[in-house]
């Protein structure tokens, strides 16, 4: 073979989701609840105003930043978190928040800079620092504190000496929240020591026990922080890859810098419908969060009724219980057996040990039917 990848790339183990994911393809009886994407469509009205704008032939590429009327609506909407930013200069619209995640991992680090990274988290991001020359510092968190992150646990992991850190609350895979309190401590930290963050908070609309609290707007954090946010969760777009980066003027420019090379601009279609989801579609996202809250706590309680530990998880759409041992083999014996697929939770790092990652973005019905093979499983296991 003549092309070979280089070593970042050759290292980098395949997605364990994506292991799950194939295995449960095989069969036909298959619950699956391991993915992490709405069971939703996309509200209709966002859906009407991506068909009109191919029908008016609006398919041509916007400007790299996205479209100015988005960012504008983009710039409104997250005033409900108390984020303030100009969407002339501090908002880039990007193909999902992925792409915002790596524009910011590609712009900021140096090679050898170190990223720390809190872990059971998604799955991407210490590939992304890898990928971009960074070196990832696992920071480990736990349920016998909610999955939370504290500045002691970010001091144990040597996290002072850290360039960056990469802030996933509401959580994948735990569920897991922090609130304003717990929030202003991390804050607190990153300032004391020098720390840059990129804030992923692409769930912040799904939080079901108080409001969410953007680390970006804490004091001597907004200068430090690159807050992603995008459609794909709270809207169910996932598949029309539309997400957005804020920050400061300046740090917004560079990363746009990569992204008019790399990816010239997001998809037009997305962009017309995610300026009609944020003009008219807020009772959708409502009714989808009490919906996913109502599943929420029916599958904690049914986790209770079968013994497994299971922590309150409090946003995003997914609970995190304990499974008793080996995960990975708990996910496979579980597939293999009862036919539902889960994820194990060490995909999503060493803390995630013993965990499994249930997704209850599915329906009511596939859920309770799902969860009552479960706890037959586990009654003879």
């Amino acid at each position: 073979m003549t092309l070979q990848p280089n070593d970042r790339v050759a290292e980098t183990p395949e997605s364990g989701i994506r292991k799950f994911f194939e295995l449960a393809e095989e069969r036909d009886d298959v619950i699956s609840l391991g993915v992490g994407e709405p069971d939703f469509s996309a509200p209709w009205a966002a859906r009407t105003a991506a068909i009109d704008s191919l029908k008016a032939g609006k398919t041509s590429y916007t400007a790299n930043r996205g479209k100015l009327e988005l960012r504008e609506a983009i710039a409104t909407h997250v005033q409900r978190w108390d984020q303030t930013y100009d969407p002339e200069s501090e908002i880039l619209v990007t193909t999902g928040a992925s792409e915002a995640v790596d524009l910011a991992l590609r712009t900021f680090l140096e090679d050898g800079d170190t990223v720390a990274v809190h872990e059971p988290t998604y799955i991407s991001y210490e590939p992304g620092v890898r990928f971009a020359g960074g070196e990832p510092l696992a920071v480990p968190t736990s349920a016998d504190n909610d999955f939370l992150l504290t500045p002691a646990a970010l001091a144990d992991a040597g996290a002072a000496d850290a360039d960056a850190l990469i802030l996933c609350y509401p959580n994948n895979p735990t569920g897991a929240v922090m609130d304003a309190d717990e929030t202003a401590a991390v804050a607190e930290f990153c300032v004391e020591h020098d720390i840059d963050v990129i804030a992923d908070e692409i769930y912040a609309a799904l939080t079901y026990d108080g409001d969410h609290t953007s680390i970006a707007t804490l004091p001597g954090m907004r200068e430090r922080t690159i807050v992603i946010n995008g459609f794909s969760k709270a809207y169910a777009m996932t598949g029309l890859r539309l997400g957005y980066a804020m920050g400061p003027a300046e740090a917004i420019e560079a990363m746009n810098r990569v992204h008019q090379y790399t990816m010239l601009s997001a998809p037009t279609t997305a962009q017309y419908a995610a300026i009609e989801a944020l003009r008219s579609c807020e009772d959708s996202l409502r009714e989808m969060a009490t919906e996913f809250d109502r599943r929420r706590r029916f599958v904690i309680s049914r986790f209770e009724e079968m013994g497994l530990d299971c922590f309150t998880a409090k946003g995003a759409f997914y609970a995190f219980p304990a499974c008793g041992g080996d995960d990975e083999a708990f996910a496979e014996e579980l597939l293999e057996a009862k036919g539902v697929a889960v994820v194990p939770g060490s995909v999503f790092g060493p803390a995630g040990e013993g965990h499994l990652r249930i997704s209850y973005a599915t329906g009511m019905n596939e859920l309770k039917t799902a969860l009552q093979r479960i706890e037959s499983f586990v009654e003879t296991r």
